[in-house]
């Protein structure tokens, strides 16, 4: 299975609560530029689980453009940035095992999504995502490795 976990485009600050803020236009482009690039390499996605926060649904409407709509699409409440890493985890295994996905998209937040990596791949420090940055994890058994990560700035 692949696993493609990303961190939301940039957000604003300007909004009543962390949940509702939203993507500013360089979070947009970014988002964009980034499933672009993704969409040379993955043809479509099986399963994709995205927070609830408004930023990380917006960067899910930003990343569905560039795809064929997925099997399966879900709301996780524990993908938020103070979410669980290890119930996050655990979670993302178990629905792609239910939905037979061997591609599985994640949009999320740091620090959780940095900590989901560790909670994945066996000894491997928490990276740092950037905004609309994409982390390809490849698992098959209990075998998991970090093949790649970019971020806008790495990406053409």
């Amino acid at each position: 299975m692949q696993l493609f976990l990303m961190r939301h485009g940039e957000a604003s600050y300007l909004a009543h609560s962390d949940r509702e803020r939203v993507l500013t236009e360089t979070g947009r482009y970014h988002t964009s530029l980034m499933s672009n690039w993704l969409a040379r390499t993955v043809v479509e996605f099986d399963l994709v689980l995205v927070s609830p926060y408004l930023r990380a649904q917006q960067s899910w409407q930003e990343v569905s453009k560039h795809f064929p709509e997925p099997r399966k699409w879900l709301v996780l409440d524990e993908l938020v940035p103070s979410g669980d890493p290890s119930t996050a985890a655990d979670l993302t295994l178990a629905y792609a095992e239910q939905y037979k996905a061997d591609k599985v998209l994640v949009i999320a937040h740091m620090p959780l999504l940095g900590y989901m990596v560790s909670e994945l791949v066996a000894g491997t420090e928490p990276p740092l995502f950037a905004t609309s940055g994409i982390t390809l994890i490849d698992k098959h058994a209990e075998q998991a490795s970090l093949v790649w990560q970019h971020n806008p700035h790495t990406v053409s």
